[in-house]
């Protein structure tokens, strides 16, 4: 029985992370560009979807089209954490800088 239940936990926590790759990858996203930024700190704090600059929310309309922005989250550094979802309720959460460049996690 506890095999099972770890089994299933499993199972359920996979389809979570594979989710939000599909979330990436669906979207015409490469995280393997030359011009991709590395995150520098994790310490995101959330803030307004409103409050998010213009060039980070036409990233999300260009690269993510039917996605609409649930969450978002900044730092220090002007780097935004966004939790996206899409119509189906698939989730995902990508980073961005102020100028709406994608950074790689």
């Amino acid at each position: 029985m506890k095999t099972l239940f770890l089994l299933g936990a499993m199972t359920i926590g996979g389809f979570a992370v594979n989710a939000q790759d599909a979330l990436l990858s669906q979207n015409g996203i490469l995280h393997n560009q030359g011009n991709e930024i590395a995150v520098v700190t994790d310490d995101f704090k959330e803030i307004s979807v409103s409050e998010v600059p213009q060039a980070v929310a036409d990233a999300i309309s260009k690269n993510f089209p039917t996605a609409t922005l649930e969450k978002a989250y900044a730092n220090e550094e002007k780097q935004y954490k966004l939790v996206l979802s899409l119509e189906d309720g698939t989730q995902g959460t990508v980073y961005a800088d102020e100028e709406g460049n994608w950074l790689d996690m």
